[in-house]
Formats: structure tokens, sequence, C-alpha cells
């Protein structure tokens, strides 16, 4: 069944919107800074977030390189995620704002 859905998103041209909704799923669920983060922004491996808390983006900024290796870790296991998408994969890079 997960074939076929992959196929009929890949058919229909929605893996990269779909790819970044779920990044950004992944972020909210690894980093729990979701009611902290007012925009999200994803572009060539690299995810942009805006956080309205100086101390939480000072904590995180700490803590980037286990943050990617989680929300890629989330990806991986996401069986909606489509890995082979050339536009849209995993997180190469996090920068906070």
């Amino acid at each position: 069944m997960s074939q076929v859905i992959e196929m009929y998103i890949k058919s229909m041209k929605l893996s990269a919107g779909l790819n970044t909704r779920r990044i950004f799923e992944a972020w909210d669920q690894a980093s729990g800074a979701s009611r902290y983060t007012t925009r999200r922004f994803f572009r060539d491996g690299k995810l942009y977030v805006t956080l309205n808390s100086s101390m939480v983006r000072n904590q995180l900024s700490f803590q980037k390189e286990p943050l990617m290796a989680a929300v890629n870790q989330i990806l991986i296991n996401d069986e909606l995620f489509i890995k082979d998408d050339p536009k849209v994969r995993y997180v190469e890079e996090i920068i906070l704002k």
C-alpha cells in the first residue's frame, strides 16, 4: 500500500511540497519548540527557523547537530517522506533566526 501511495504522490508531482511539510513536522517533534516557532522555510538542504524567544533560540543553537540528526531520523522512519525526491531531501543545516 505504501508503494502505491508513493507512486501516486510522484505522479501528481506532490512530493516536494509534502516533503517540506514533513520536514516542518519533524522539526516540531524533534525540537519541542513548536510554540516558539513563528516561521519555517526549507531550501537547498537548509532549514531556516524563526523563533520568537531569544532564550529558546540560544538553547537550540547549542543543539543544532543533535537536532538535525533527530529530524533526519524522523524523516527516515516516515513512510510518507519521499526519500529520492531531487528537490527536497534531508536537512543538511539548521539556521536559527
